[in-house]
């Protein structure tokens, strides 16, 4: 498990990228990469095309992201697998997150 942190080069978007399992044993380098920025200052992706699975508690953890960033923009889910994709509708977080 391992949660890595980049800025874009026009620091409105940050980039959280996710490897292995997605679950509480990766919750505090997940929450301290986005309170890096002021709450509602910047755009979130988070990329999981590195992550091998996901449990509810990563679904918790992706909420809190919601209500940390940017309202206007969102957070995007993107590279999910079949299997992570297919969890996600399930829990119908394609209606709170743009899922790609």
């Amino acid at each position: 498990m391992s949660v890595n942190t980049v800025e874009s080069s026009d620091n409105n978007e940050v980039v959280i990228k996710v490897s292995g399992r997605f679950d509480f044993s990766c919750h505090q380098e997940f929450v301290k990469g986005y309170k890096a920025y002021p709450p509602g200052s910047k755009c979130y992706v988070v990329d999981l095309a590195q992550a091998e699975f996901m449990d509810s508690s990563a679904m918790g953890m992706l909420l809190q992201l919601r209500e940390y960033g940017d309202k206007r923009a969102g957070v995007s889910l993107v590279n999910g697998s079949d299997s992570v994709k297919d969890i996600l509708r399930i829990a119908n977080f394609d209606k709170l997150f743009t899922i790609g």
